[in-house]
């Protein structure tokens, strides 16, 4: 259940898709000259959200994984990286959601 199709993916940090968001519109307000425009930052941090969400899903299975062919007998771990996808997942439906209703609404503005 890949959402975003990747090659050679590291462990990213360990910071939710919704502090990473907010840190980064937070340092962007703090700092007059960045180098890209809001919408470059934005863009790029939904990006690196797609990716955390697309690791804790690849490690839940992982995990499914590990737990359906007796290698582990940790039902805290397995369930740790369920909660973990399940949420990010969400979020991330949640953010996509909201955009679509602003593009929608954008495009029904008259001119």
């Amino acid at each position: 259940m890949d959402l975003y199709a990747m090659n050679g993916v590291t462990k990213i940090n360990e910071i939710s898709p919704a502090e990473s968001l907010r840190g980064t519109l937070l340092d962007l307000d703090q700092t007059k000259e960045t180098t890209g425009t809001l919408f470059d930052a934005v863009l790029n941090t939904a990006i690196d959200n797609i990716k955390t969400t697309n690791s804790y899903l690849s490690d839940a299975e992982d995990e499914e994984i590990k737990f359906s062919l007796g290698e582990t007998e940790n039902t805290h771990d397995l369930m740790i990286a369920l909660q973990k996808a399940s949420t990010a997942l969400q979020y991330t439906v949640a953010i996509r959601d909201r955009l679509l209703d602003a593009y929608k609404e954008i495009m029904q503005m008259q001119i």
